[in-house]
Order: structure tokens, then C-alpha cells, then sequence
């Protein structure tokens, strides 16, 4: 770790979050064993309140900016997700630097958009994983302290399991993937294990989704598909009379794309952690 305490930086590209959520994180933090206290910065930006958003966007892009250019932050952590990444791509991605280049970066759910584009553009240290918001669920606290243990000691006991040093890996929220294929921020998956979950979304509509994933000529280079969980799934007004897995299965098997199992990913306080790419070897 650097000599000085870790910084982490914090902002919000899609829906706000509460103060109490900082201050909760703050003590989480302060109470961790992690050789020294990482020091962590909420932009005032994740409070700001514009509709459904954190900020307009020209205000949430700009705190991304601001946080990943600066060489004072050795990590942008994402507070929550909800829904607004997809809408800061085009302006937000060339403005970053090299600077930007070297941090790491965390989150998941809709911040899948900003991930995937960072990937696409040669990012290194991207991954999915817990957000600071995670800390609202119950028992949220072990899902922060899997994040803050990643993120400022390369600890890689909250991996998902299947992550090993050899294999190339990627996870997606799958509608997120879904809405990122055929864009400009598309990142070449080839040869990777890619994990996909879901929340909130009726079952034929996440058949639709692995449809458009499965079909697209790019996904099918992938090395193969493992499931996470699909959550609060809606009730069909006419039950769909298929689960997830075999949905997955069905698409995998028409698109010769290998389905290798489950992950241990979803919207929850067990969602692991997966780097994408192979696993870091510097910090």
C-alpha cells in the first residue's frame, strides 16, 4: 500500500444518495483492519438532487472526471447505481488522461455502462463489485468491507470463486450488457468467462436480453456464460414457465456459447467481486 493513507473517491452517475450513507461507510472504515484507515472522499456531487438524478449530467460527469484525473485518488468507488451512466459516456470517456488510467475502479447494477466503456478503452484496473450504498441492506457491512478490503489492500478473498490468474473474466448486470452491445463502448469480451445477473426484471424480458447478448457475433467469442442470481424477479400476469437457467441454457445452446454455471454475483450482500480482465498484478 502507499505510504501515504489510500484514498478513495466517491461519486454518483446515477441516482443520489443520503448523507447517513457516507457517514456509515466512514465508520465502517475507521473500525476495519486494513493496516491504516483509508481516506474517503464523498463528491458533494452524490448528495445533489436533479429529478432522478444525482446532478444533472453535465454535473455527475464532471465529478467522475474530476475524481479519476486527479492523482490525489488512487481508486474511484461508484456510490450507487440506479439509473444514468449510459447518458455520460460520450462526453465523460475522452476527457479522462493517463492518470485516470492507472486507479481502479468498483461498482456494478448500472454502472455496468462505465465499466464496460473504461474496458473498452484499455482500462486496467476495472471490476465489478460491492458499491457504498450496498451498506443499506442488511447486513451491507460485509459486502463494504469486501470492497474497501479490495480496493486498499488487494485482498482477492472476496472474489467470486471461479476467478482464478489464468482466466480473462468480465460481469454485467445483463441488461446493461444488453443496452451496451453494438455502441461505441462496447469492450471486446473475447476469450473471457462472462458473468451475468439481474434484478427487478420480469423473466421475458431477461430471455429477450440473452437473446440480444447471445446473438451478438462479438459475445459469441466469449470463452463461455456463468449465471448470477436474477432477484425480485416480477410475476408474469401469464407465468413464463421458464427460470433463469434455463433460459441461459436455451440461448447458450442455440449460440454455441459454452454455459459454464452459476456465479456468485447479484444484487445482494454476498455480490463477489470480478476484475475484469485477468487478476490485477499491481496496485
Amino acid at each position: 500500500m502507499n505510504a501515504r493513507a489510500f484514498r478513495i473517491g466517491v461519486m454518483a452517475p446515477g441516482s443520489p444518495i443520503d448523507r447517513s450513507i457516507a457517514e456509515r461507510v466512514a465508520d465502517i472504515a475507521a473500525s476495519a483492519d486494513l493496516g491504516a484507515i483509508p481516506e474517503i472522499h464523498f463528491h458533494p456531487q452524490c448528495f445533489t438532487e436533479c429529478g432522478h438524478f444525482a446532478g444533472d449530467d453535465a454535473t455527475r460527469s464532471a465529478a467522475f472526471v474530476e475524481m479519476a484525473n486527479d492523482p490525489a485518488f488512487d481508486a474511484v468507488w461508484f456510490a450507487r447505481g440506479g439509473y444514468g451512466s449510459c447518458r455520460l459516456l460520450e462526453a465523460m470517456i475522452p476527457q479522462l488522461d493517463d492518470t485516470a488510467r492507472n486507479k481502479v475502479y468498483l461498482g456494478y447494477s448500472d454502472v455496468g455502462a462505465i465499466l464496460g466503456a473504461l474496458y473498452a478503452q484499455g482500462f486496467a484496473g476495472v471490476a465489478h463489485g460491492p458499491m457504498a450504498a450496498d451498506v443499506t441492506r442488511d447486513g451491507g457491512e460485509a459486502a463494504v468491507m469486501r470492497a474497501l478490503r479490495y480496493l486498499t489492500v488487494h485482498d482477492t478473498s472476496g472474489f467470486e470463486p471461479s476467478v482464478n490468474e489464468t482466466a480473462r473474466t468480465a460481469a454485467f448486470n445483463i441488461s446493461i450488457l444488453s443496452h451496451l452491445l453494438g455502441t461505441p463502448q462496447q469492450p471486446d469480451l473475447s476469450g473471457h468467462v462472462l458473468m451475468l445477473e439481474e434484478v427487478s426484471e420480469y423473466m421475458y424480458r431477461i430471455d429477450r436480453y440473452l437473446f440480444h447478448i447471445t446473438s451478438n457475433p462479438e459475445i459469441r467469442k466469449v470463452a463461455g456464460i456463468r449465471l448470477g442470481r436474477c432477484s425480485d424477479v416480477p410475476d408474469n400476469d401469464r407465468e413464463f414457465g421458464h427460470d433463469e437457467e434455463q433460459c441461459v441454457r436455451h440461448w447458450c445452446a442455440v449460440s454455441g456459447i459454452p454455459y459454464l454455471g452459476r456465479a456468485d454475483i447479484g444484487h445482494d450482500i454476498d455480490n463477489k467481486i470480478v476484475p475484469f480482465g485477468t487478476v490485477p498484478t499491481r496496485w
